[in-house]
């Protein structure tokens, strides 16, 4: 069996993989990892959960740790391209261990969080820069960001990145990339907005395909649920009750928000995940979620991608989805990595020829029953004991704003920490950084309100803050995560 080190990834990084119990390469990192530590160009492609983040992460860290030199103001050092905040987040989460073994710095920009963090990190100088491309042409454009020393270049989930309407800012963004930088390359599918890319920035790619762009995990099983509109939130509550995490998809925001609200109303906690959520209320929904507090998550296709939580064992797309390729990534949620999944699609009478032209596009064969709330193949597709709780057990449940305290100076404050406003001490720098300007008074510059969207213990929250300092040798600042960048500060003097 082929192992990362056959594949040529170095031993500190291999120890590191270790530590995590990562230690079979997923098809997807076996194909391209030879080519993209040899400095090669990449052209990579398949499903979300394959694999991709480490395929790009490892070439991309061992390259910084071989070429090593001091980072400059302003210039990171490498650049990872991510649609949304959260998936950027969640690959700052997959670096993290890879950094501190190797000694590099990271951090996150995206928007949603106050940029002062973001651009005291950028000036403090990183190796690795993961961003979303609004927020990282605003600090470019404001002189905050200079990608001309960038050695790798990273798009993840480019067709994502296309289908948001993103590739003119892309291209913006990867004409300031020099052209001799090594660029990967990784998406769900190969199709004619990725061409236009491929054609313009990569050179000579190799190209590799780890499984078929449209065909389901071997092990998902689909299931089309035939149901009348007045019984469609009973069988919906009934599938949700059941034990394991569940992710239901709707068409809009305000469907998922009331959605969340009918079934927590009937006794299941829910929280929801769309465009209209702060990205304080985005955290806290996620962390219910992967906690396991509340174990239904109802979202737009927002969370179709780039959202990896373990062991969801169930999607049901209370709306089926309105084309084909959010259906697979829809799905994709889950049998992440080989394990079983079950995926479920409600259709309502008016819903039945949608449903078979989008079954027919995405290659799903799918099974069809009419059900309603009794029907015993309910309890096949979602096994285990139904629990509905009561009004006061649901509320416990449900993750809950931080408490606002009025400020020093008698005004109101957004409720998190005022030390550290250099953003330098605590669990995480953006912590820090923002917490000291909460309650400020101050109308512009990142604090109040606005800034304190950036504030959580979990990953990215910080929008862009490092924890520690280079003069203080190695601080890592616990779930700093992807907003916080964690690094040994003078590990590398010395070594360039």
């Amino acid at each position: 069996m082929t192992s990362f080190a056959d594949l040529g990834v170095p031993a500190v990084l291999t120890k590191t993989l270790d530590k995590l119990g990562i230690t079979t390469p997923t098809p997807i990192q076996a194909a391209t990892l030879p080519d993209s530590l040899g400095g090669r160009d990449v052209l990579g492609r398949g499903r979300t959960g394959s694999g991709k983040t480490f395929a790009f992460l490892l070439p991309l860290v061992s390259r910084l740790d071989e070429t090593r030199y001091e980072t400059r103001t302003y210039k990171p050092r490498s650049l990872v391209l991510a649609p949304t905040r959260e998936l950027a987040n969640q690959i700052a989460d997959s670096l993290r261990p890879l950094a501190e073994a190797a000694g590099l710095t990271y951090t996150t920009v995206f928007g949603g969080v106050g940029q002062n963090p973001q651009v005291r990190a950028l000036a403090a100088g990183v190796d690795v820069l993961v961003a979303c491309p609004g927020r990282l042409e605003d600090l470019m454009g404001q002189g905050f960001c200079n990608l001309e020393d960038v050695e790798v270049c990273v798009l993840d989930e480019a067709d994502h990145m296309a289908d948001m309407g993103f590739l003119p800012g892309v291209k913006r963004i990867l004409s300031k990339v020099p052209s001799d930088a090594q660029h990967l390359l990784f998406s769900a599918t190969l199709d004619n907005g990725i061409d236009v890319l491929v054609k313009k920035f990569l050179t000579n790619p190799v190209t590799h395909e780890a499984d078929s762009a449209s065909s389901p995990v071997a092990t998902m099983e689909h299931h089309v649920l035939a149901v009348d509109k007045d019984t469609r939130m009973d069988v919906l509550t009934d599938l949700v009750s059941a034990p394991g995490r569940t992710v239901v998809f709707t068409r809009t925001k305000h469907g998922a928000k009331k959605l969340s609200k009918q079934l927590a109303a009937r006794g299941v906690p829910s929280v929801d995940l769309h465009g209209n959520l702060s990205q304080n209320a985005r955290v806290r929904n996620l962390d219910a979620f992967h906690s396991g507090s509340v174990r239904t998550l109802v979202a737009t296709d927002i969370a179709a991608r780039g959202i990896h939580v373990d062991d969801v064992s169930l999607v049901v797309h209370a709306d089926p989805p309105a084309e084909h390729k959010a259906y697979l990534h829809r799905s994709g949620r889950t049998a992440r990595a080989g394990a079983a999944g079950t995926v479920i699609t409600l259709m309502t009478p008016d819903q039945r020829g949608d449903v078979k032209s989008l079954l027919r596009a995405a290659k799903i064969t799918a099974t069809t029953t009419s059900v309603d709330s009794a029907h015993p193949l309910l309890q096949e597709l979602a096994p285990g004991e139904r629990s509905l709780l009561d009004a006061s057990a649901v509320a416990a449940a449900m993750p809950t704003a931080p408490v606002q305290q009025p400020s020093k100076r008698g005004g109101s404050s957004s409720g998190g920490r005022s030390r550290g406003g250099q953003g330098g001490s605590g669990r995480s720098g953006g912590q820090g950084a923002q917490g000291g300007q909460r309650g400020s008074g101050q109308k512009r510059g990142g604090s109040g309100r606005g800034a304190s969207q950036g504030s959580s213990e979990r990953g990215g929250q910080g929008g862009g803050a490092r924890s520690g300092s280079r003069r203080n040798g190695s601080a890592t600042g616990g779930r700093s995560g992807g907003g916080a960048a964690s690094f040994s500060a003078n590990s590398r003097s010395g070594r360039r």
